[in-house]
C-alpha cells in the first residue's frame, strides 16, 4: 500500500505542499445513482414537480458543489476549474437517476474530488426536493469513473 500523503511523519493530517509539482492538465469523471419508486422517476420524467425541475436544480447544485469542494473536503486545495459538467439520465428500467460529473483544469492537483462532489451533491438535491413524496430513496453507489492526468497517470474503472 502506498503512503498516504494527507499524513506527515508524526501522524497529524495536513494540507499537501503542491508548490514544486508541475502545472499539467487534468480531468476526472465520477457517477452517483438515486434509486426511487417508478411513480417518483415518473414525476420527475414527466416535470409534474411542485418545486420545478428537479434535473435542473440537481445540476446546477452539482456544479456549485465542485466549485465549493475545497470548503468542504478539509484538506482539498482550492482550484481554478476550467470545466465542469454535471449529466443526469434516468433510468427507467432501474427506477433510478444516473448522475455523471466531469471535472478539468490545468493545474498542479487533481480533480478527482471535485468530481466526486458534483455527483454527491447532484444526488443529494434530487432527494433534497423529491423527498417529501418519497422519503425511502436511495443514494448509491458514488464512485470514480476515470482519472486524467497527474503523477500517477490515467485511471479508468472497469466496466
Amino acid at each position: 500500500m502506498s503512503q498516504l500523503t494527507h499524513i506527515n511523519s508524526t501522524g497529524e493530517a495536513h494540507m499537501v505542499d503542491v508548490s514544486a509539482k508541475a502545472e499539467t492538465s487534468r480531468e476526472a469523471r465520477a457517477e452517483a445513482f438515486v434509486g426511487m419508486k417508478p411513480e417518483t422517476l415518473a414525476m420527475i420524467i414527466e416535470g409534474r414537480h411542485h418545486k420545478g425541475d428537479v434535473f435542473a436544480t440537481a445540476r446546477i447544485a452539482g456544479i456549485q458543489a465542485a466549485k465549493r469542494t475545497w470548503e468542504l473536503i478539509p484538506l482539498c486545495h482550492p482550484l481554478l476549474l476550467t470545466k465542469v459538467e454535471v449529466q443526469l439520465e434516468a433510468q427507467t428500467k432501474y427506477n433510478r437517476v444516473r448522475i455523471e460529473s466531469c471535472c478539468r483544469l490545468t493545474g498542479k492537483t487533481g480533480v478527482e474530488m471535485e468530481a466526486l462532489t458534483a455527483a454527491s451533491v447532484a444526488a443529494l438535491t434530487i432527494y433534497d426536493m423529491c423527498k417529501a413524496v418519497q422519503k425511502d430513496m436511495v443514494i448509491g453507489p458514488v464512485r470514480l469513473l476515470e482519472k486524467i492526468g497527474g503523477k500517477l497517470g490515467h485511471f479508468k474503472v472497469e466496466q
